[in-house]
């Protein structure tokens, strides 16, 4: 009887792991990728660290190991004992590079960065040092702000240009900030090159940046960076309206917001995502 409840325990958990698979999914395959991603997110890996990143039983890791080996996905150094990155999944990877593209992939993240905000969203690339209006998701309030698409406020007093600025390296950083002529746009404009690189340290630290009226008068702005593989700016996205609506709680809550869509973006983009 023992025997007999334990190999209907057992076909149990077997149906419980089948109820909990996502339908359509491929065992084998998943296991696979997740053993690519273990190898990829470490450099490498014995087999044995491979059985503990991925909890695979070692001989089903071994034999997905050989086999994407044969495809050239995977190699082996024998010197070493570990499983490296093959060309293959070097050249899936570089396919995907050539054909990311930033606007496509931040498309719907502006539209429900606006929808949940009931501000416009926006995002903005860099162009011979200069930050760019690319795309926008116009607000429905009856009074909005608005930047036209093409427009290029200055890096040093805009949301999108500090959000950019505060995670370029800190000598690159330094030396670009020690380059601008900081022009006072409105009585809020930051003008002092030591009080900026203050601002964006804190920036950087919190994952956001505001314009609190520095490049017009009733407007203020959140932002956040998009980061690349290397964890370097390509973009920011803000999310901009009157300060009439955005008063200093509501940029707060909006900051985490926009920070989180910029995480989502980034990690759809192929870029790197900090840690929290």
């Amino acid at each position: 009887m023992r025997g007999r409840m334990a190999k209907d325990d057992n076909a149990n958990t077997q149906e419980d792991l089948r109820a909990r698979r996502p339908a359509g999914q491929v065992q084998s395959l998943t296991r696979a990728l997740n053993l690519l991603r273990a190898i990829s997110d470490h450099d490498g890996g014995t087999l044995s660290e491979l059985v503990a990143r991925t909890g695979l039983p070692p001989s089903t890791a071994h034999r997905l190991l050989t086999t994407l080996e044969s495809e050239r996905f995977v190699q082996y150094d024998s010197s070493s004992g570990l499983w490296r990155i093959g060309l293959s999944a070097f050249l899936v990877g570089a396919g995907f590079q050539r054909t990311r593209d930033i606007l496509r992939v931040a498309r719907p993240f502006l539209k429900r960065l606006m929808e949940q905000s009931g501000e416009t969203a926006n995002i903005y690339l860099v162009n011979d040092g200069e930050i760019v209006c690319a795309a926008q998701v116009e607000s429905r309030q009856m009074m909005r702000a608005i930047t036209r698409v093409g427009g290029r406020p200055p890096l040093y007093c805009s949301g999108a240009g500090k959000a950019y600025l505060s995670r370029l390296p800190e000598a690159l950083r330094n030396e670009t900030v020690a380059g601008f002529h900081l022009k006072a746009l409105t009585e809020r404009t930051v003008t002092s090159a030591a009080r900026l690189i203050s601002e964006l340290e804190d920036v950087r630290r919190l994952g956001y940046a505001v314009d609190d009226e520095e490049h017009a008068l009733g407007v203020r702005c959140v932002a956040a960076p998009v980061l690349d593989e290397q964890g370097a700016p390509v973009a920011a996205i803000s999310v901009s309206g009157p300060v009439t609506r955005m008063d200093k709680t509501r940029l707060m809550r909006l900051g985490g917001l926009i920070k989180s869509a910029a995480r989502e973006i980034t990690r759809d983009y192929g870029g790197r995502v900090d840690e929290e």
